[in-house]
Protein backbone atom coordinates (compact mmCIF):
# COMPACT_ATOMS: atom_id res chain seq x y z
CA UNK A 1 0.00 0.00 0.00
CA UNK A 2 1.38 3.40 -0.96
CA UNK A 3 2.46 5.72 1.84
CA UNK A 4 -0.03 8.58 2.08
CA UNK A 5 2.19 11.44 3.23
CA UNK A 6 0.77 14.22 5.38
CA UNK A 7 2.14 17.07 3.29
CA UNK A 8 4.56 18.02 0.51
CA UNK A 9 6.76 20.32 2.57
CA UNK A 10 9.75 18.08 1.83
CA UNK A 11 9.67 18.72 -1.93
CA UNK A 12 13.05 19.62 -3.47
CA UNK A 13 12.52 18.35 -7.01
CA UNK A 14 9.52 18.16 -9.36
CA UNK A 15 9.23 16.16 -12.57
CA UNK A 16 6.23 17.24 -14.62
CA UNK A 17 4.41 15.30 -17.27
CA UNK A 18 3.14 17.68 -19.95
CA UNK A 19 -0.09 16.60 -21.65
CA UNK A 20 -2.98 16.47 -19.20
CA UNK A 21 -0.75 17.73 -16.38
CA UNK A 22 0.69 21.08 -17.49
CA UNK A 23 -1.34 21.50 -20.68
CA UNK A 24 -5.00 20.77 -21.35
CA UNK A 25 -3.97 18.77 -24.40
CA UNK A 26 -4.68 15.06 -23.98
CA UNK A 27 -7.70 15.27 -26.26
CA UNK A 28 -5.47 15.96 -29.27
CA UNK A 29 -3.60 12.69 -28.68
CA UNK A 30 -6.86 10.79 -28.37
CA UNK A 31 -7.80 12.10 -31.80
CA UNK A 32 -4.55 12.30 -33.73
CA UNK A 33 -3.93 8.57 -34.21
CA UNK A 34 -7.40 8.13 -35.66
CA UNK A 35 -6.93 11.14 -37.92
CA UNK A 36 -3.57 9.84 -39.13
CA UNK A 37 -5.02 6.43 -39.99
CA UNK A 38 -8.01 7.90 -41.79
CA UNK A 39 -5.76 10.16 -43.86
CA UNK A 40 -4.00 6.96 -44.92
CA UNK A 41 -7.36 5.49 -45.95
CA UNK A 42 -7.40 3.05 -43.03
CA UNK A 43 -10.46 2.46 -40.87
CA UNK A 44 -9.22 2.35 -37.24
CA UNK A 45 -10.04 -0.60 -35.02
CA UNK A 46 -12.37 0.25 -32.12
CA UNK A 47 -10.41 1.34 -29.05
CA UNK A 48 -7.08 1.72 -30.80
CA UNK A 49 -6.84 5.36 -29.65
CA UNK A 50 -6.66 4.11 -26.05
CA UNK A 51 -3.54 2.17 -26.98
CA UNK A 52 -1.91 5.02 -28.89
CA UNK A 53 -2.13 7.47 -25.97
CA UNK A 54 -0.02 5.10 -23.84
CA UNK A 55 2.80 5.07 -26.40
CA UNK A 56 5.66 7.38 -27.22
CA UNK A 57 5.78 8.68 -30.79
CA UNK A 58 8.40 6.07 -31.66
CA UNK A 59 6.41 3.23 -30.08
CA UNK A 60 3.26 4.27 -31.95
CA UNK A 61 5.21 4.42 -35.21
CA UNK A 62 6.67 0.96 -34.59
CA UNK A 63 3.19 -0.37 -33.81
CA UNK A 64 1.87 1.12 -37.06
CA UNK A 65 4.69 -0.41 -39.11
CA UNK A 66 4.39 -3.83 -37.47
CA UNK A 67 0.62 -4.11 -37.64
CA UNK A 68 -0.47 -1.96 -40.57
CA UNK A 69 2.16 -0.78 -43.05
CA UNK A 70 5.55 -2.53 -43.03
CA UNK A 71 6.74 -0.32 -45.90
CA UNK A 72 6.65 2.82 -43.77
CA UNK A 73 9.57 4.10 -41.65
CA UNK A 74 9.56 5.24 -38.03
CA UNK A 75 10.90 8.64 -39.04
CA UNK A 76 8.25 9.00 -41.74
CA UNK A 77 5.40 8.25 -39.34
CA UNK A 78 6.74 10.53 -36.60
CA UNK A 79 7.19 13.41 -39.03
CA UNK A 80 3.67 12.95 -40.41
CA UNK A 81 2.11 12.94 -36.93
CA UNK A 82 4.17 15.93 -35.82
CA UNK A 83 2.96 17.85 -38.86
CA UNK A 84 -0.64 17.12 -37.87
CA UNK A 85 -0.19 18.39 -34.31
CA UNK A 86 2.24 21.28 -34.89
CA UNK A 87 -0.47 23.89 -35.35
CA UNK A 88 -2.12 22.87 -32.10
CA UNK A 89 1.06 23.12 -30.01
CA UNK A 90 2.39 26.19 -31.78
CA UNK A 91 -0.81 28.24 -31.65
CA UNK A 92 -3.64 26.73 -29.61
CA UNK A 93 -2.75 24.55 -26.61
CA UNK A 94 -3.80 26.01 -23.26
CA UNK A 95 -2.35 25.68 -19.79
CA UNK A 96 -4.31 23.86 -17.14
CA UNK A 97 -5.95 26.28 -14.72
CA UNK A 98 -3.63 27.33 -11.92
CA UNK A 99 -0.45 25.65 -13.18
CA UNK A 100 1.47 28.88 -13.84
CA UNK A 101 0.80 30.14 -10.32
CA UNK A 102 1.85 26.79 -8.86
CA UNK A 103 5.11 26.78 -10.83
CA UNK A 104 5.88 30.22 -9.44
CA UNK A 105 5.05 28.92 -5.96
CA UNK A 106 7.58 26.10 -6.39
CA UNK A 107 10.18 28.48 -7.81
CA UNK A 108 9.88 30.66 -4.69
CA UNK A 109 10.64 27.53 -2.66
CA UNK A 110 13.75 26.84 -4.77
CA UNK A 111 12.30 23.57 -6.07
CA UNK A 112 14.19 22.23 -9.10
CA UNK A 113 11.83 21.42 -11.99
CA UNK A 114 11.98 19.62 -15.32
CA UNK A 115 9.62 18.06 -17.85
CA UNK A 116 9.22 14.35 -18.70
CA UNK A 117 6.91 13.86 -21.67
CA UNK A 118 6.04 11.57 -24.56
CA UNK A 119 5.60 14.59 -26.84
CA UNK A 120 8.48 15.53 -29.15
CA UNK A 121 10.78 18.26 -27.88
CA UNK A 122 10.29 20.86 -30.62
CA UNK A 123 6.54 20.85 -29.95
CA UNK A 124 7.12 21.11 -26.21
CA UNK A 125 9.58 24.00 -26.54
CA UNK A 126 7.21 26.03 -28.72
CA UNK A 127 4.23 25.46 -26.43
CA UNK A 128 6.12 26.24 -23.23
CA UNK A 129 7.62 29.43 -24.65
CA UNK A 130 4.30 30.66 -26.04
CA UNK A 131 2.63 29.96 -22.69
CA UNK A 132 5.29 31.87 -20.76
CA UNK A 133 6.47 28.98 -18.57
CA UNK A 134 9.59 27.65 -20.32
CA UNK A 135 11.97 29.27 -17.83
CA UNK A 136 10.55 27.31 -14.90
CA UNK A 137 12.00 24.08 -16.30
CA UNK A 138 15.72 23.40 -16.37
CA UNK A 139 15.42 20.57 -18.91
CA UNK A 140 12.95 18.71 -21.11
CA UNK A 141 13.16 14.93 -21.27
CA UNK A 142 11.16 13.10 -23.94
CA UNK A 143 10.46 9.42 -24.41
CA UNK A 144 12.17 9.66 -27.78
CA UNK A 145 15.33 11.19 -26.30
CA UNK A 146 15.65 8.57 -23.54
CA UNK A 147 14.65 5.67 -25.79
CA UNK A 148 11.75 4.38 -23.69
CA UNK A 149 8.07 5.04 -23.13
CA UNK A 150 6.40 5.64 -19.80
CA UNK A 151 5.78 1.94 -19.36
CA UNK A 152 9.40 2.12 -18.18
CA UNK A 153 10.78 4.40 -15.42
CA UNK A 154 13.81 5.37 -17.53
CA UNK A 155 12.54 8.88 -18.28
CA UNK A 156 11.92 9.56 -14.57
CA UNK A 157 15.30 8.15 -13.61
CA UNK A 158 17.07 10.33 -16.18
CA UNK A 159 15.17 13.39 -14.97
CA UNK A 160 15.99 12.64 -11.33
CA UNK A 161 19.67 12.20 -12.15
CA UNK A 162 19.66 15.55 -13.94
CA UNK A 163 17.93 17.38 -11.09
CA UNK A 164 20.35 15.93 -8.56
CA UNK A 165 17.69 15.80 -5.85
CA UNK A 166 17.01 12.93 -3.47
CA UNK A 167 14.36 10.52 -4.68
CA UNK A 168 12.53 10.81 -1.37
CA UNK A 169 12.19 14.57 -1.89
CA UNK A 170 11.27 14.46 -5.59
CA UNK A 171 7.69 14.26 -6.85
CA UNK A 172 6.31 13.05 -10.16
CA UNK A 173 3.33 15.07 -11.42
CA UNK A 174 1.20 12.87 -13.70
CA UNK A 175 -2.37 12.36 -14.89
CA UNK A 176 -2.29 9.01 -16.75
CA UNK A 177 -2.79 5.81 -14.76
CA UNK A 178 -0.27 3.72 -16.71
CA UNK A 179 2.48 6.32 -16.13
CA UNK A 180 1.51 6.72 -12.48
CA UNK A 181 1.73 2.95 -12.02
CA UNK A 182 5.22 2.97 -13.57
CA UNK A 183 6.42 5.74 -11.25
CA UNK A 184 4.84 4.01 -8.26
CA UNK A 185 6.56 0.69 -8.99
CA UNK A 186 9.87 2.55 -9.29
CA UNK A 187 9.44 4.00 -5.80
CA UNK A 188 8.67 7.63 -6.65
CA UNK A 189 6.37 9.96 -4.77
CA UNK A 190 3.45 10.93 -6.99
CA UNK A 191 1.04 13.81 -7.23
CA UNK A 192 -1.84 12.63 -9.38
CA UNK A 193 -3.82 15.21 -11.35
CA UNK A 194 -7.33 14.65 -12.63
CA UNK A 195 -7.80 14.96 -16.37
CA UNK A 196 -11.02 14.24 -18.24
CA UNK A 197 -9.14 12.15 -20.79
CA UNK A 198 -8.16 9.54 -18.17
CA UNK A 199 -10.80 6.83 -18.35
CA UNK A 200 -9.67 4.86 -15.30
CA UNK A 201 -11.69 5.05 -12.10
CA UNK A 202 -10.35 8.01 -10.05
CA UNK A 203 -10.21 5.83 -6.94
CA UNK A 204 -7.89 3.45 -8.78
CA UNK A 205 -5.66 6.34 -9.83
CA UNK A 206 -5.65 7.70 -6.27
CA UNK A 207 -4.55 4.32 -4.91
CA UNK A 208 -1.19 4.70 -6.67
CA UNK A 209 -0.63 8.33 -5.63
CA UNK A 210 0.72 9.94 -2.48
CA UNK A 211 -1.47 12.94 -3.25
CA UNK A 212 -4.27 13.57 -5.74
CA UNK A 213 -5.90 16.80 -6.89
CA UNK A 214 -8.74 17.72 -9.20
CA UNK A 215 -7.25 21.14 -9.93
CA UNK A 216 -4.15 23.09 -8.98
CA UNK A 217 -6.19 25.30 -6.67
CA UNK A 218 -6.48 22.21 -4.44
CA UNK A 219 -2.75 21.63 -4.07
CA UNK A 220 -1.86 24.29 -1.50
CA UNK A 221 -3.59 22.34 1.26
CA UNK A 222 -0.63 19.96 1.11
CA UNK A 223 1.77 22.73 2.14
CA UNK A 224 2.02 24.42 5.53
Amino acid sequence: MINKCKNMNDIKGAIFDLDGTVFDSMHIWSEIGIRFLKEKGIEPEPGIEDEFVKMSMTQAAEYYIKNIDPNETVLGVVEAVNKLVEGFYYNEVLLKDGIKEFLEFLKQKDVKMCVATATDKHLVEKALIRSGIRDYFSEIFTCTSVGAGKDSPVIYDKALEFLGTDKNNTYIFEDALYAIETANKAGYKILGIKDISEKADPETVKSFCNFYIESYSDIYKYFD
